[in-house]
């Protein structure tokens, strides 16, 4: 592309720090280093129109895990690690809410629910007797019980009796969060540039080489906050994971609201407004949805529809309004990889499915890490 002087001068010059995504973690990265450094130059690189990953694609879940997410992550992670990586969700929720406001991210404490599909006795009973031990291990991030059994009154069907409630989790509207994430950046001078896809980037003495589909350029620091789309730029510690999401047209007299967890969290739904979002499934075929690709099965949707007929709304006429998918970025591990990955090159990622809860603050530590270097 051939640029004017202008452009050259004011978009592409004297670079201090390229971020490369504008999803949550990359915005909060971008403004923390403006705040800490008000006269650098921070530019952002967006492969798409809009964040391509899962920020503005997810289910605008503002929780930390359900009692049998939190279980199953205790088969592969110590009791110190599941405590930290709660607090850390909380922590990054309570960042973002301060950050922005409940009001301009609508945030919304209606408290989370889990149930059991009649499949899932084993489960639903394991999760019954580990209450008291799950509120025991959270008690020094929350000070209180987190769990609770609730009654089914929301007439759910072919499930199990009762219900584990957590008053602490909310919901918010992703679209009014990225869109405040977005003017706050603009406001503070940090430059977008979306439609814009990072291939490479390599070292040249005081600074990094960067190419991309449409130019190439030059920065002192770079930033990778891609998640999802992190091995396309070499960091193999990451795996990509498509979430396939549908909505329902609205519906009148909706008989629930809230946020609700099934099977480990792998299938979850909510109300927005007076529809029903209702997404996941991707444990039905992992090889499939191990993709960055955006996209949607048969398999997957069928089963989403499925559960919120026979489940969800029993008793309930409702017709689907859209269905779409979101990209994540997850590993053998829950832990979010921030790191150095070479002289002056930064990431931000693995968030596990966990954007919206530690986004900000991944971001926040990611710009902490640049700094310090």
């Amino acid at each position: 592309m051939n640029f004017s002087f202008w452009e050259t001068d004011s978009w592409f010059s004297d670079i201090d720090y390229c971020i490369i995504g504008s999803g949550i973690t990359g915005l909060n990265c971008a403004l923390k280093l403006k705040e800490a450094e008000p006269d650098s130059k921070v530019i952002i690189l967006e492969k798409g129109i809009l964040p391509e990953g899962a920020s503005t694609n997810n289910a605008g879940f503002a929780c930390f895990g359900s009692i049998s997410e939190i279980l199953d992550d205790l088969n592969t992670h110590s009791k110190e690690e599941v405590l930290q990586l709660v607090e850390k969700r909380k922590n990054g929720l309570d960042l973002l809410r301060n950050n922005l406001g409940d009001n301009i991210i609508d945030f919304k404490n209606l408290g989370g629910y889990e149930l059991f599909t009649e499949e899932d006795k084993d489960l639903y009973h394991e999760c019954l007797e580990k209450i008291p031990e799950i509120n025991a291990l959270l008690k020094p991030v929350f000070s209180e019980d987190v769990f609770e059994v609730s009654t089914n009154k929301f007439g759910f069907k072919k499930i199990q009796k009762d219900l584990i409630y957590n008053k602490f989790e909310g919901q918010i509207d992703t679209g009014k969060m990225m869109t405040a994430l977005v003017k706050r950046a603009m406001v503070e001078g940090i430059r977008i540039l979306n439609g814009v896809e990072v291939e490479s980037f390599s070292e040249a003495e005081d600074e990094i080489l960067i190419k991309t589909t449409k130019f190439n350029l030059q920065s002192k620091k770079l930033m990778i906050a891609t998640n999802g789309f992190a091995s396309r730029l070499g960091i193999d510690e990451v795996k990509p994971a498509r979430a396939q999401v549908l909505i329902t047209k609205p519906i009148k007299n909706i008989p629930f609201l809230g946020t609700f967890h099934l099977d480990k969290g792998y299938y979850y739904f909510r109300n927005i407004g007076d529809r029903v979002l209702f997404g996941g499934g991707r444990n039905m075929d992992f090889e499939t949805e191990e993709t960055d690709e955006s996209g949607l099965t048969e398999i997957i949707q069928n089963k989403l529809k499925e559960l919120l007929k026979t489940c969800v709304l029993p008793e309930t006429d409702f017709e689907i309004q859209q269905s779409w998918s979101g990209i994540m970025g997850v590993g053998d591990q829950k832990k979010p990889i921030i790191k150095e990955v070479s002289n002056n090159v930064y990431c931000g990622v693995r968030l596990g499915g966990m954007g919206i809860a530690i986004g900000a603050i991944v971001g926040k530590e990611l710009a902490d890490l640049a700094l310090k270097s």
